[in-house]
């Protein structure tokens, strides 16, 4: 008994020991996945504490390592979002003082962000809504919108004192005057957000909880200001004397901006004008900037997609791997010798490496699909101590590999937002003929490799490689009394083996195989030596005599889309650069080879393009469907169908400002 040999999938797993020297050594890699309805906090203490039962029972020399922690990457986005809390509650404060020039209104704001974040937690809560990524980052958009109808209803009730009011009349005097105005506006809000909600496929699932946790927070401030800035402020604030109108316009800042605005109504045509060509320069500019489906999620994780030839057996991926190992760890020692910390001593930049040689490891991140078990592939999963570094590695790593791992193609890959893609560029070629679609793939292949910014190209069929084919006579198979299936059996049993039986040992069932010694079964001339015998009888023969070998090369790979055989030129961007700079670069040229193709050939383009034109187009419905909820809540409150169009003429400008 012993292990599959030759082995067709290893793991590896590299971790310091005590002298801080680095260890390579065979690992098993377990992936839990929690339950739904669970929350991730507690399910990584229940984690640590069965690891903690399972370290009394096992030998004490076994080493245990988290490669992915998805519940401390959920435990700084909270604190992501309270130290934003923080913040926003400190900046409301300040910018309260400056414009209200007094603490009361200051705290009546600063109240109000706990008590409608307390209010939106309860609507998360009853609509089924987790705290996660996307929540986590919609709440923290809502922190500037949250404060909005409080900050009207608290100015409010300060106009009322100032106009002689008692308080105990201003504070319900005041919100109700505006309580129409403070409703429609946050309907308006409400309506531009809702439509995300009709996104189709992974990019609406992945944004679900974005405006459901916006309207959320945009009801609880509605609320918070009709009903507890009012109760608050009967409480906080005091009156105070306001000077005229027309004695703030004579000094300060109200002087100031009466001159300007004075200035652009008596100079209107000049200051119309100047703001178009404000406008044209800001699409001018808008027209500069790279455009990509996703960011790159910050995280302490990255990983290698190591490549060889396809007919690479799985010593040489491994040793590839090992090399590749080598070489990361240098350039971390390097990143962190040159940012060293405050007493110059090296910083520890690497944490860990997971390594799977033979195939990808279980699915660690939502945007990264495990590739299929192949000799030729292994996954390098690379571990920092700090996830800021992860984003200046990437070059590093890149070039280094590059410069110092031959014969195997090597990329470095960020973790992604979004939906899972293969690679950034993708060209797909469909057709009928193999070595036609060979040819077509060869001059997208120089056009790429053309492009600036464009590296690492390939096709996903790989070379083609040296290939053994044993062809059967079937004259003489026939005069021996043998069938092909006769042939077949008796080769691959002699050479692969053939399960005979099963032995069963507990729960587990342990295949028995018979096949020829190594040394009977070493080179290429040992297979004519074998025997075949008949299935239905006792025939038996040579193998030379039915058979003969013929060498020649073949296509390991070949993929088909949509029934049809495709091949896909590909390749990556340098780092600093986007995948919409090569596919703008290379565009006229790819359009043109698109001409010249044959009948019966077309030429798709994918990658991360595909996804964003599909994500755009969905977006361009959404953006239609919250132009015409925001007109028609406009429309209703104004009782106008002309005056909503005053409001969408200031949109251009505050695009432009963004």
């Amino acid at each position: 008994r012993s292990y599959e040999s030759p082995a067709r999938f290893l793991n590896y797993f590299n971790w310091r020991d005590a002298k801080g020297d680095w260890q390579r050594s065979r690992a098993i890699t377990l992936s839990v996945q929690m339950r739904s309805g669970e929350k991730i906090g507690h399910f990584g203490e229940e984690i640590d504490v069965m690891l903690n039962s399972l370290k009394e029972q096992l030998p004490e020399d076994l080493i245990y390592a988290r490669t992915s922690d998805q519940p401390l990457q959920v435990e700084e986005n909270v604190e992501l979002f309270m130290r934003s809390l923080w913040e926003a509650i400190i900046l409301v404060v300040i910018v309260a003082l400056i414009g209200f020039w007094e603490w009361r209104s200051a705290l009546l704001m600063a109240l109000s962000i706990p008590l409608t974040l307390g209010m939106t937690f309860g609507m998360m809560y009853i609509l089924g809504i987790d705290l996660q990524q996307v929540s986590i980052a919609a709440l923290i958009i809502a922190l500037g919108l949250l404060v909005d109808d409080p900050v009207v209803a608290s100015d409010a009730i300060k106009r009322e004192l100032a106009g002689g009011r008692p308080i105990s009349i201003a504070a319900w005097l005041g919100p109700s005057k505006l309580a129409e105005a403070i409703l429609y506006a946050t309907i308006t809000n409400i309506v531009a957000y809702l439509p995300f909600l009709t996104l189709p496929g992974g990019t609406g699932e992945f944004l679900y909880s974005l405006p459901i946790v916006l309207t959320c927070s945009l009801v609880a401030a509605l609320i918070v200001a009709m009903t507890f800035i009012p109760f608050l402020g009967y409480f906080l604030m005091k009156p105070k004397p306001e000077p005229p109108i027309e004695e703030r316009r004579k000094k300060g800042f109200p002087a100031f901006y009466y001159r300007v605005g004075e200035w652009a109504i008596n100079h209107r045509w000049k200051v119309l004008v100047g703001s178009l060509v404000l406008l044209a320069g800001s699409g001018l500019i808008a027209s500069q900037l790279k455009t990509d489906f996703f960011p790159k999620d910050l995280s302490y994780l990255s990983y290698l997609d190591v490549w060889l030839p396809e007919d690479a057996p799985l010593s040489a991926t491994n040793e590839a791997a090992r090399h590749a190992e080598e070489v990361v760890r240098e350039v971390a020692e390097a990143y962190g010798k040159e940012h060293a910390e405050k007493g110059g001593k090296s910083r520890e930049v690497l944490k860990s490496l997971t390594t799977f040689v033979g195939g990808g490891g279980p699915r660690f991140w939502f945007s990264v699909s495990p590739e299929m078990q192949q000799l030729n592939y292994a996954q390098v999963i690379i571990e920092v101590n700090d996830k800021h570094d992860t984003n200046h590695l990437v070059g590093l790593m890149q070039k280094a590999l590059d410069e110092q791992v031959p014969g195997a193609r090597i990329d470095v890959r960020q973790l992604d937002t979004g939906k899972p893609i293969a690679m950034p560029v993708e060209i797909r070629i469909s057709g009928d003929d193999m070595a036609a679609l060979r040819q077509e793939a060869d001059k997208v292949k120089t056009i790429l490799r053309a492009t600036p910014h464009a590296q690492r190209v390939r096709d996903d069929w790989g070379e083609e490689s040296f290939a053994v084919k044993l062809e059967t006579d079937s004259d003489r198979a026939n005069a021996a009394g043998l069938t092909n299936l006769d042939v077949a059996a008796s080769s691959a049993a002699g050479i692969s083996g053939a399960q005979v039986t099963t032995l069963r040992e507990g729960d587990k069932q342990i295949p028995v195989v018979a096949r020829l010694r190594m040394e009977e079964r070493a080179q290429l001339a040992d297979v004519q030596n074998l025997y075949v015998y008949s299935l239905q009888g006792d025939q038996k023969a040579p193998l030379r005599q039915v058979s003969s070998i013929e060498y020649g090369m073949q296509s390991e790979k070949v993929r088909r889309r949509n029934q049809f055989r495709t091949i896909t030129v590909s390749c990556m961007a340098e780092a600093g650069h986007l995948p919409s700079e090569i596919m703008s670069a290379a565009r006229p040229q790819l359009m043109a080879f698109a001409e010249q193709l044959p009948p019966g050939y077309r030429m798709e383009i994918g990658g991360s393009e595909e996804e964003q034109v599909k994500g755009f187009k969905n977006l361009v419905v959404v953006l239609l469907i919250s132009l015409v909820a925001i007109y028609l809540s406009l429309v209703y409150q104004f009782k106008n169908a002309i005056k909503p169009f005053v409001v969408f003429a200031a949109v251009p400008y505050g695009i432009a400002g963004g």
